[in-house]
């Protein structure tokens, strides 16, 4: 009776302790939104914790909730591999890193004012970074995407993302709504999509007139005098993390804007510096709310700012979760994800196509972001040893002027 408990607490141990090491792996060396798609390689490519299709209604999942995408999918991936532990040890190792990345830069950056190695290194990872997540979408795509009508949902997702003011969320919705008219129930579908355009009209509509009515009351933006407390510093990040939608860079605007224009707690100058020092780091972008906090209050503003903006995903994913599990065999929600999975890839593909251009500003790191893609699809190479090749270049480049030599011959 004693080997038959052994075994399976044995295996949940090695099961956990494979769920830290991937996601300490992950922390340590991936880059910005890149970040997903070194998890769809680490998680569903290399290991086969969950199947391709699986991982997409997670992508879908994460990005029609308020919160932190990235952290989220991260959350998600270690419940599937290791339950409730598994997704709480997943969302820790990832950050982790990131989090004393930050003490170390925040501390040379104020002691050595810039980073010219960092820089230069990060001119060859961040074309990497993209050509990674180019090819996870790719692959997803490939195996999640594959009636007509999904593939009619994609094009239309993408198209609503590239050419309309439509949010991410609402298009997903959307995605799902068209998902269960088409496999499921039309006219459960066709009300709900009916019910959601209703509301987004709505929002369009009121939303203004009530930002117009609040600014007309309160005349000015009112600015915090001094520094903020722990508490004060703890309240705004917890909103930020429980109640933004949508990418990484739209949450960044958010927190620019409150922070500089509305409480006044740093310069335009310094905020600028603080997300400059946030794109040389790996981790999570979200991990600029650890640079504030430094930036603020010193370490405790650090770690303060960093759970605060992270706890609301965590709650939330680990209350939805065991949910899910409940609920995954109902027919309009298994309708429902296959209408949304193929939004999320469309919605990722543009993404990509907007991503790039600042990650890849010249020639070579194009060659650099095509030839990635290729080593991945071709050659099913690990986003470790391209991570580090491509930091390895840029450095390279940068620092011995190689490039200009070359492209002097060239052209």
């Amino acid at each position: 009776m004693s080997d038959s408990t052994a075994v399976p607490m044995s295996d949940r141990a090695a099961a956990l302790g494979e769920v830290a090491r991937v996601f300490l792996k992950i922390g340590a060396l991936s880059y910005g939104i890149g970040i997903m798609g070194v998890m769809q390689l680490e998680t569903q490519e290399k290991r086969q914790w969950l199947s391709k299709q699986q991982f997409v209604e997670g992508l879908a999942l994460v990005n029609m909730l308020p919160g932190l995408p990235g952290f989220q999918l991260a959350i998600f991936l270690g419940h599937a591999k290791g339950s409730l532990i598994g997704g709480i040890l997943a969302g820790l190792c990832l950050i982790l890193p990131a989090f004393f990345y930050v003490l170390a830069v925040s501390t040379a950056y104020v002691a050595f004012g810039t980073l010219p190695t960092a820089q230069s290194a990060f001119y060859g990872i961040a074309p990497v970074v993209i050509g990674i997540f180019a090819a996870s979408v790719y692959k997803l795509g490939r195996n999640a995407v594959q009636e007509r009508a999904q593939i009619a949902i994609l094009v239309a997702a993408a198209a609503l993302m590239l050419l309309t003011p439509v949010s991410l969320v609402a298009t997903l919705l959307a995605g799902g709504c068209v998902g269960i008219a088409l496999f499921h129930s039309r006219r459960i579908g066709l009300i709900s999509l009916a019910i959601l355009f209703a509301t987004v009209a709505s929002y369009e509509v009121f939303a203004p007139l009530l930002t117009a009515a609040s600014m007309s009351g309160s005349g000015t933006p009112v600015h915090a005098s001094g520094t903020p407390g722990l508490g004060q510093l703890a309240a705004f990040f917890l909103e930020v993390g429980a109640f933004s939608f949508g990418s990484g860079l739209s949450i960044l605007a958010f927190i620019q804007d409150q922070v500089v224009n509305q409480y006044g707690w740093l310069t335009p100058k310094e905020f600028i510096d603080l997300l400059s020092l946030g794109q040389l780091i790996p981790g999570p972008p979200m991990m600029i709310a650890a640079f504030v906090g430094f930036k603020l209050v010193g370490v405790q503003g650090a770690a303060v700012a960093a759970s605060a903006i992270f706890l609301p995903s965590f709650i939330m994913m680990l209350a939805i979760l065991p949910l899910l599990q409940k609920m995954k065999d109902l027919q309009w929600l298994k309708a429902f994800m296959r209408g949304a999975g193929p939004a999320v890839i469309g919605a990722l593909a543009v993404s990509v196509t907007q991503m790039a251009p600042p990650a890849a500003p010249d020639v070579f790191t194009w060659v650099v972001l095509a030839l990635t893609i290729a080593l991945i699809l071709l050659r099913n190479a690990g986003p470790l040893p391209l991570i580090v090749g491509g930091g390895a270049i840029g450095l390279l480049i940068r620092t011995t002027g190689v490039w200009e030599r070359i492209a002097s011959f060239a052209w």
